[in-house]
């Protein structure tokens, strides 16, 4: 007699979770008040016009952004968020700073978090409304600070803690042009070369030893 074949169990492999019902309409609110906030600004914006735009009745949408202004927070908060960080140890590497630099710039995913619409939204408003300025300071002091983590844990000897912090400033401002180049179609800057520039002034001389 030969082998008995395995029996089927007829079920099926399980299915990845579906995104919700209400998690769908509230992405697509969010969606078209991106768009549209880009497009004519967050004040010229009728909540009727995003309503609208994401095909959900006008209640609907108040039931979940009660506040017009709680589409503009939940953007940033949702879309940009101020802590989107990890541990600096995910990327250092004792003695490499421009190493360590370089992957945190890659671990960052700057480039990625962003859209277009967003960033428009973000230049737009912050001028006009202070939430989304006070977001934005918050936002680049937090990759600061990271990026200080960074070059201290990845420096051999201790740094001089006015010229590290001038250095990670440098740095968030190389890692924020090139999110802002990719999204607009820019020139990009050579990250590998500002992180290189960045470690050999560090290192050089007497610039690496930490004030006493």
């Amino acid at each position: 007699m030969g082998r008995a074949r395995p029996r089927d169990s007829g079920r099926a492999s399980p299915a990845p979770p579906a995104e919700s019902s209400g998690a769908a309409t509230r992405r697509r609110i969010l969606d078209a008040a991106e768009d549209l906030i880009a497009q004519d600004g967050f004040d010229a914006t009728p909540t009727a016009d995003i309503a609208a735009r994401a095909e959900v009745p006008k209640g609907l949408l108040f039931y979940y952004f009660p506040k017009k202004v709680d589409l503009l927070r939940s953007l940033l908060a949702e879309r940009l968020p101020s802590s989107p960080l990890f541990a600096s140890g995910d990327v250092v590497l004792r003695g490499d700073i421009a190493g360590s630099l370089i992957r945190l710039a890659h671990k960052l995913t700057l480039r990625r978090s962003q859209s277009p619409v967003l960033g428009s939204i973000l230049f737009r408003e912050a001028g006009t409304h202070p939430e989304v300025g006070h977001h934005l300071r918050t936002v680049h002091d937090e990759l600061v600070a990271l990026t200080e983590r960074v070059l201290e844990e990845a420096a051999s000897v201790p740094l001089n803690r006015p010229r590290r912090r001038q250095a990670a400033d440098t740095y968030v401002a190389v890692l924020l042009h090139d999110a802002n180049s990719h999204r607009y179609g820019g020139p990009r800057p050579d990250l590998t070369a500002a992180a290189t520039m960045i470690s050999t002034s560090l290192t050089s001389g007497h610039g690496d030893v930490a004030d006493g």
